[in-house]
């Protein structure tokens, strides 16, 4: 009886084991996602009659494929930096213009995404439209690419101004002949936007907002949207005409990793 009883002990404390191991794996699986925090929302419901044009759930991006994080076309913004947006659409509403956003807040998990493309020197597809005169050896050290992004703090935007009304965008067809991102606004990559001199996320200094060689109608442009911003404290970084933060940050040392979709808002729209 003693061996027999030491045996089918044996038996279950295995058994016990085997459930313990193979109950880590569903357990790791059904952790949730984080969270955006209450003060974040979708910018359409703040502002629906901003245009939202999400590139980096695309393919037409510098990376070439749909950004880890983004599963859904949604600009996302803590609420302070949406109202000021929707403060600058009514005041370029009534100069028969409207803002356009490219990209709101970005998951930390886009950020490391960005590195690892950075890093992989054989990943060349779409160098001759976003960086045609910058060798991919020289993205980290030139700025274009960084371990961390304002963006993930919630209260960076990336987008420019569209005359109304406006027409649509073509689509992009992944394989179809690149242009470079300076290159004449009738040669480039069709855009709705007005000429800004060069296409969004244009690995080059023509980006820098007050480049001298912009000039006329496209410094013009340039300047509207940043004194447009700026007047509804949103502060533009100088090498990217396209990139406004709203002063002050609420989370000016949080970088945030919950993705791009309507549940990391728990709820609200």
């Amino acid at each position: 009886m003693t061996r027999i009883s030491t045996a089918f002990r044996g038996l279950v404390t295995a058994f016990a084991a085997l459930l313990a191991v193979t109950a880590v794996p569903a357990t790791a699986q059904a952790r949730p996602e984080p969270r955006a925090p209450e003060d974040f929302v979708a910018l359409r419901s703040v502002d629906p009659t901003i245009i939202e044009e999400m590139r980096y759930v695309t393919e037409h991006n510098f990376v070439g494929e749909r950004v880890d994080g983004y599963r859904q076309p949604l600009c996302i913004l803590t609420r302070p930096a949406a109202e000021a947006l929707h403060l600058a659409q009514t005041r370029l509403s009534r100069q028969g213009y409207s803002l356009k956003v490219y990209d709101c807040y970005r998951p930390q998990r886009a950020v490391d995404h960005f590195v690892r493309w950075a890093e992989d020197l054989d990943d060349q597809k779409m160098k001759a439209e976003f960086y045609p005169d910058v060798d991919k050896t020289r993205l980290f050290a030139d700025g274009y690419i960084a371990e961390k992004s304002g963006h993930s703090r919630g209260s960076t935007m990336d987008l420019t101004i569209v005359r109304l009304p406006a027409k649509p965008t073509p689509p992009y067809h992944p394989g179809q002949p690149l242009v470079p991102c300076y290159a004449p606004q009738d040669e480039r990559f069709p855009d709705n936007s007005v000429d800004m001199g060069t296409g969004f996320d244009c690995f080059d200094t023509l980006s820098h907002t007050a480049d001298p060689r912009i000039q006329g109608v496209q410094r013009a442009n340039r300047l509207l949207l940043k004194n447009t911003l700026e007047d509804v404290g949103l502060v533009n970084l100088p090498e990217e005409w396209w990139h406004f933060t709203y002063k002050p940050e609420p989370y000016p040392d949080t970088y945030f990793d919950f993705p791009v979709c309507a549940k990391s808002l728990a709820g609200r729209r």
